[in-house]
């Protein structure tokens, strides 16, 4: 069976992490919306793209804000 290898990149400065933990609090945002709205397929989008976001992620289930 094959294995997987990690993808690595580069380590972030520090605006472009600014700009990652900027666009993970608004797809939050954007989920916390969806899901108030009864959305919940665009809340699952939304949470999907910020766990493809490249780059160091957060545990699952800790906020952000």
């Amino acid at each position: 069976m094959p294995t997987l290898t990690p993808i690595l990149f580069p380590k972030a400065t520090d605006a472009e992490a600014t700009d990652r933990t900027a666009l993970l609090l608004i797809l939050e945002y954007v989920e916390a919306e969806c899901r108030r709205l009864g959305a919940d397929a665009a809340a699952r989008h939304a949470a999907l793209a910020a766990a493809m976001m490249p780059g160091d992620h957060v545990p699952a289930g800790t906020r952000l804000n």
